[in-house]
């Protein structure tokens, strides 16, 4: 594997720490559309961090100060995540975290105040989207969020979303072995970022995209044209790298990889003199702390097969005692094939068989596991994907313009009956008497007035409406990125050592965070949550009630309060959705607490009624008033009050449960008086292929 390859799988750390802030990484940047004065002091201690490979250190200090920012602006959040994505998929190789991260990434780009933050951060969001998806093999997804990005750059005139959008199809086209196409994206990538200032990512960039066309005409056997941008690069990195002097390390990797390229060129032509040279001062280079080292391995295997094709075996079988070492500290598993191949070549040569064969099977096998992995992207076919993109995008703008067109007919239609009925009106008056004038005169009162109320009820809508949007963004903001991050931190924690006890407690929490982020996104789409099919299964309600009421122990605690539970005698299936059916018995568990007093007793029960299974939530709290008994099953009901220590109630809760009971065939009500209130949900016993309409219960009904 080459330096090329490499950097794709990782898509290096300077893809989205210094390309994505190339607009902004000055610590001077006083533009407040980018980072505050607060955070660039933290972005800049970050960088360096990263720079020196202390990517742990980096960041535990990020979080860590980042927590001190007390208003950090769209850019500063931004910057946040995409430091945790390229940890996680550079470092950690999470990425199914690295898809929470981005996803983050694009839920603060749609809050951009501008169009220039919009296309920039709108672009960078995506392509991190693209790539996380692309690392899960999810080629189809990540194609279209590449396509995304490409929209924006093309739609705001952002050469540097253009840019990256081309150097990622010049990415895949060379994995997939299309080097003709490869050359033309990376040509054109570069063009695209020619007349963009020469920071570092910038220059980095470059030197990379001039290093990989000439790989790529290498693969084509175009061996002239690749040395001659393999000479460009070095040209390239010698002329402008010393204005990067505290970057003089990686301006060092960079040639390092590019000497080990060219070589491989001269190796081609038999020029082996030269190829080792080459081969030396990349190994040398790459070798050092920090540096490429899988690149400085890769080096070392094209110098091995130089002394195995010259019969050199003494230099090769110290080169590959020495490689052993470093491969045993530094994995690279295409090195680690390539050692196996040597080594068994090597024993070939001195006639031992049995080891020799031994080595060479080992490579056989290594290299069918790493063909393996890139059969699903040659597969898969992105122009015709990225076809399809386009076709659906043009389809979608002619229909928006049909649909304008069409409102134009409409309006022009009205206005012309309009103004034919006014012509007619204007006859008639001038034709009949006063008395018909003030008959005008009077419906065109009433129209006013009509108008008027219209008018009126339309501004309500936009009220509505507006606190509808106010109470998505709280719940979005509030709750949504911090239980995420609960999430992600216990379910990294469940690997570690922790006794028994101690690791089912934390499975409770991972379970829990899960479900709350579910149950937000629900949230954020209750208003059609009847259009979205069940996940229906059978489920022991008995263990179901019982596992709400245990993960609820703990917050009833809090306030001294005591949950005492009674099941059925003998265990009873239901042929329910598990996770929605858990969230509405857990939402009335955890209002009983929050509207009784410090030391009340919940009691929860669990009976079978007339081929239903009722459930029943009694507490003995503060009650219900009757002026709110008819609203608190309304969606963005104004009925929510505080709880008996403080605690905050946004009024959805009860709606969305109403939403799942009636998807369940089931039915919800109470019953509250003075000394308290008993909530209660009913569900049929049926079989999976039928669910039987329920009966209306007294107290509230459900409508």
């Amino acid at each position: 594997m080459n330096y090329i390859t490499r950097s794709y799988l990782a898509l290096g750390l300077w893809l989205f720490i210094l390309m994505s802030v190339i607009t902004s990484c000055a610590p001077k940047t006083t533009d407040p559309g980018k980072y505050s004065d607060a955070f660039i002091p933290v972005f800049n201690k970050t960088n360096k961090l990263f720079d020196l490979n202390n990517y742990e250190a980096g960041v535990k200090y990020l979080d860590s100060a980042f927590n001190l920012i007390s208003k950090p602006s769209l850019d500063d959040k931004l910057r946040f995540y995409s430091y945790h994505f390229v940890y996680n998929k550079k470092v950690s190789h999470n990425y199914q975290k690295c898809l929470l991260y981005a996803d983050s990434m694009l839920a603060i780009a749609n809050k951009s105040v501008n169009p220039e933050q919009y296309s920039r951060n709108y672009a960078e969001a995506n392509f991190a989207m693209g790539d996380a998806y692309f690392e899960l093999k999810q080629f189809n997804d990540s194609y279209q969020y590449y396509y995304q990005g490409y929209l924006t750059g093309k739609n705001y005139v952002n050469k540097l979303a253009l840019g990256d959008y081309t150097y990622r199809m010049g990415m895949i086209m060379y994995k997939k072995s299309h080097y003709k196409l490869a050359v033309n994206y990376f040509k054109d990538s570069f063009n695209q970022q020619v007349s963009i200032n020469h920071d570092f990512p910038i220059f980095f960039r470059k030197q990379e995209l001039l290093d990989n066309i000439g790989l790529s005409y290498k693969h084509n056997n175009q061996n002239d044209s690749a040395l001659v941008y393999f000479d460009k690069t070095l040209s390239y990195l010698d002329k402008n790298g010393g204005q990067f002097k505290e970057r003089s390390a990686l301006i060092d990797m960079a040639r390092g990889v590019v000497y080990g390229n060219k070589a491989e060129v001269y190796i081609a032509n038999k020029s082996y003199d030269q190829a080792i040279a080459l081969l030396k001062k990349s190994i040398s280079i790459n070798l050092q702390k920090g540096l490429d080292n899988q690149d400085a391995e890769i080096a070392e295997i094209k110098l091995g097969q130089i002394y195995l094709d010259q019969r050199k075996n003494d230099s090769l079988y110290t080169l590959l005692f020495n490689l052993r070492n470093q491969l045993d500290s530094v994995k690279n598993p295409d090195a680690e094939a390539d050692w196996n191949r040597l080594l068994g070549n090597y024993y070939l040569q001195k006639r031992d068989l049995e080891k020799a064969i031994s080595h060479i099977q080992k490579y056989n096998w290594m290299k069918d596991s790493i063909a393996k992995s890139s059969i699903l992207l040659r597969e898969s076919d992105v122009d015709q994907q990225l076809a399809n993109y386009e076709k659906q995008h043009e389809i979608d703008t002619l229909s928006n313009n049909n649909k304008l067109q069409m409102i134009y007919v409409y309006v022009a239609t009205l206005f012309a009956v309009m103004a034919s009925l006014i012509i007619f009106l204007v006859y008639r008056n001038w034709r009949n008497s006063n008395k018909e004038v003030r008959t005008v005169n009077l419906l065109n009162e009433q129209i006013n007035q009509k108008n008027t109320e219209l008018e009126s009820a339309l501004t309500e809508l936009k009220d509505s409406a507006r606190e509808k949007d106010r109470i998505l963004r709280t719940v979005a903001h509030d709750l949504r990125n911090p239980i995420g991050g609960i999430a992600s931190l216990t379910a990294m924690m469940i690997d570690d050592d922790y006794t028994e006890e101690q690791k089912e407690l934390i499975t409770l929490v991972k379970e829990t965070s899960f479900n709350s982020l579910e149950l937000i996104n629900e949230i954020l789409e209750a208003t059609n949550i009847a259009s979205v099919p069940l996940n229906l299964e059978r489920v022991e309600i008995n263990s179901l009630v019982s596992n709400s009421v245990e993960l609820l122990r703990f917050k009833a605690a809090e306030k001294g309060q005591t949950i005492n539970l009674e099941t059925l005698n003998t265990p009873q299936e239901l042929y329910i959705s598990r996770e929605k059916i858990w969230r509405v018995i857990s939402n009335l568990i955890s209002n009983a607490t929050k509207f009784s007093p410090s030391g009340a007793t919940i009691n929860v029960s669990v009976t079978e009624k007339d081929d239903e299974i009722i459930i029943a939530v009694k507490d003995y709290g503060i009650g219900i008033p009757e002026k709110l008994k008819d609203q608190i099953f309304n969606m963005f009901t104004t009925a929510q009050r505080p709880g008996t220590a403080g605690e905050k109630s946004f009024g959805l809760g009860l709606s969305i449960c109403r939403q799942i009971m009636e998807k369940h065939k089931g039915n919800i009500w109470f019953e509250s008086n003075a000394i308290g209130t008993t909530f209660y949900i009913s569900l049929p016993i049926t079989g999976s292929d039928t669910l039987n309409t329920s009966t209306q219960k007294a107290g509230v009904p459900m409508s």
